[in-house]
């Protein structure tokens, strides 16, 4: 009986120390700065300012050593990852109204790190040449733009305003209202404004379609779509922890609105390509300056 025990405690030693030499394998890589090396960025689909921001992040980081995911996801899920940890940043939550809703909901596990630039809005826009000025006179002219209004994401917070404050705020109840994904708006607004149609969609400053396609906001008299709005950095609770010297960068980065446009546009207007390492990597280089202070 003596014999058998000492040979099942030593079993079950020799199976703990098994267990720490698993444990101690799968600890996260750590870079000489502290930080993880493995990072994982959610991307709002069809935010493009969101797009370049992750992948000229993306770029930056892997210049010092990081691995860098980029996972695209609707908005909804993107917060409730970044709640569980599954996420670690996101660099386009829009406050304080456009994603309000789900930083009431997951706030409380998440963490803000601040705003990257301050001249975020929400618009509904149509043809430059178009015969309306307002949203107060689209109801009645509903009929130039085929009583449609184009939309993007059904989850975007951009989507819950226009649903929520535009449509009944101004009336618009008999349009039809399509809401897709950016990608589709934006082929619609190409298409419309390429045959010199009537077209109304929804849209957001800065975007690079401002630059592209000859556009005009609706005024908005009854402030249905809200201010000039923040573009914020969220990152899930751990994220300091995990990676205190990014946290740091993070909280400094900002990037004006010039700056921005310039990087949507190298990457969505004047390429057709959508493999976007190389058109950044070049941007990178035309503007070494002023990445090399994001990361000081």
């Amino acid at each position: 009986m003596k014999n058998r025990t000492t040979a099942t405690l030593a079993t079950i030693a020799l199976a703990g120390m098994v267990g720490l030499v698993g444990c101690s394998s799968g600890t996260a890589e750590t870079l000489d700065n502290g930080d993880q090396k493995d990072v994982t960025i959610a991307v709002f689909q069809g935010w493009d300012e969101g797009v370049a921001a992750s992948y000229l992040w993306k770029a930056v980081l892997e210049e010092k050593g990081y691995d860098v995911e980029l996972e695209d996801a609707d908005v909804a899920p993107v917060y409730e990852g970044l709640s569980s940890g599954d996420y670690d940043l996101v660099l386009d939550t829009w406050l304080p109204q456009t994603h309000k809703t789900y930083m009431d909901r997951y706030g409380k596990d998440v963490t803000d790190l601040g705003a990257w630039n301050d001249d975020a809005k929400l618009t509904i826009a149509v043809n430059e040449d178009a015969p309306i000025d307002s949203l107060d006179e689209l109801a009645a002219n509903a009929d130039l733009f085929d009583n449609r209004l184009i939309g993007i994401e059904p989850g975007a917070g951009l989507t819950e305003a226009t649903q929520e404050k535009v449509i009944p705020g101004y009336g618009l109840e008999d349009m039809e209202y399509l809401t897709s994904s950016t990608a589709a708006m934006l082929s619609e607004l190409k298409s419309r404004t390429d045959a010199g149609e009537n077209v109304v969609v929804t849209l957001w400053t800065p975007h690079w379609a401002y630059d592209a396609f000859p556009l005009k906001d609706l005024a908005d008299p009854k402030g249905t779509l809200g201010d000039a709005e923040s573009i914020h950095s969220v990152s899930s609770k751990q994220f300091g922890d995990k990676f205190p010297t990014l946290e740091g960068w993070i909280k400094n980065f900002t990037m004006d609105s010039d700056q921005l446009y310039s990087l949507e546009n190298a990457m969505f207007n004047e390429n057709s390509s959508d493999d976007y390492e190389p058109i950044v990597a070049k941007w990178i280089e035309d503007n070494r300056d002023y990445v090399d202070s994001l990361t000081k």
